[in-house]
Order: structure tokens, then C-alpha cells, then sequence
């Protein structure tokens, strides 16, 4: 298996020059490093040229690298049915780039690029239908950015009185817990198989 995505990464690097930066064989997936500007017709070399036949889009993320100029990795992954390979493919892009949507080639890509709009706030131009698929109407912030706060900016309650849903700033109530050690689940005073051992050891 390795043989062959070793053979077929070398083809789509002759192929298609213009697009591809670099490419390596891991855990059994070829990965390639393309240009941001090719994507769309890079997707569609991938799906129709007979040697690679990725005719299935199986997903499409990101990963999030505040400290690069070149902040998103967008990672598409690929799968060939006709040859029972797969291909992750990578491109790079600035927090104020878009990237081409590859709705056109796989109509599949669709709420994957919503997805991460959605979470990462990376916008796909060309897209149908580009909106927040998985957050609230007005959420504010991408869940998936570093520097989004793990506990978000706003809280959901529904309010009895008001009688409907309302947004609060998150407040974060730190009390002191009062242990009971009498309880047998705080504390415990039997000694557990095998810990008479311990004292027998002195």
C-alpha cells in the first residue's frame, strides 16, 4: 500500500506542479501540501484523473495556528473507492483569506464548509449557502479558534418569568465545597484489599 501512494504521490507532484508544494506518505494516507489558489481545480484533477479517482469528499476541517502568518491549515480528505487509497490534502491560509469553495466538484462539501465557517470563521467564497450551521443565530466568536475563551462569551438559560431564552454574560461562581468525611463516598475509613500489605512492609 505504501509502494503504491508512494508511486501515486510522485504522479499528482509530475501532473500537476502548479499545484502541489509537497507531499509524503503517513499512516497509510498521502498527504499533500497544495497551492490556496489551485484548490478547486486541484479537487477536480483528484476526482476525475484515472489514476487518482477520489470521487468521495469525506471531510473537510481545520486546524488553527495563531502564531503563523499563514494562521489555517483547510484539510480536505479524499477517498478512492476505485483504488482503496486515500489523500488528505492541505492548504494554508491568512486569517483575512478566503478560500474557493469546492462545492462545484462535491456537492458533499456543502455543510462541511459551513462547518468550518461555522467554527473557524474561515469564509469559502462561491459557496450556495455560507452560514453557522452548528452555533446559535448572533453567536459571537469561532469555537475552534486557540483564542476563543473555553467558556465561550454568553450563556443559554431559559428565564420562567420572561418566558423565553435569554443571553447572560458567563458568570463563573467559584465557592468553596464543604466535604463531608463521613460520607462513605468522601471518606472512606476501611482499608481496601491488599492495603494491609503496606503497613506489614515496615
Amino acid at each position: 500500500m505504501t509502494e503504491a501512494l508512494m508511486e501515486l504521490g510522485a504522479l499528482i507532484e509530475v501532473k500537476r506542479p502548479d499545484c502541489v508544494l509537497n507531499w509524503e506518505v503517513a499512516y497509510g494516507e498521502l498527504n499533500v501540501t497544495a497551492t490556496l489558489n489551485s484548490l478547486p481545480g486541484f479537487i477536480e484533477f483528484l476526482k476525475a484523473d484515472r489514476a487518482c479517482r477520489f470521487s468521495t469528499l469525506v471531510d473537510i476541517t481545520a486546524v488553527d495556528y495563531p502564531e503563523r502568518e499563514a494562521r489555517f491549515d483547510v484539510v480536505y480528505h479524499l477517498l478512492s473507492m476505485y483504488q482503496n487509497h486515500r489523500i488528505r490534502v492541505k492548504v494554508a491560509a491568512r486569517e483575512d483569506e478566503m478560500v474557493a469553495s469546492v462545492t462545484g466538484v462535491h456537492p458533499s462539501a456543502n455543510w462541511f464548509e459551513r462547518e468550518v465557517f461555522d467554527m473557524f470563521g474561515i469564509v469559502f467564497t462561491g459557496h450556495p449557502d455560507l452560514r453557522r450551521i452548528l452555533t446559535d443565530y448572533g453567536f459571537r466568536g469561532h469555537p475552534l479558534r486557540k483564542d476563543f475563551p473555553t467558556t465561550g462569551y454568553t450563556e443559554v438559560r431559559y428565564d420562567e418569568a420572561q418566558k423565553r431564552v435569554v443571553y447572560e454574560p458567563v458568570k463563573l461562581v467559584q465557592e468553596y465545597r464543604q466535604f463531608d468525611f463521613l460520607s462513605p463516598w468522601e471518606g472512606a475509613e476501611y482499608i481496601l484489599p491488599g492495603d494491609e500489605k503496606k503497613d506489614a512492609a515496615k
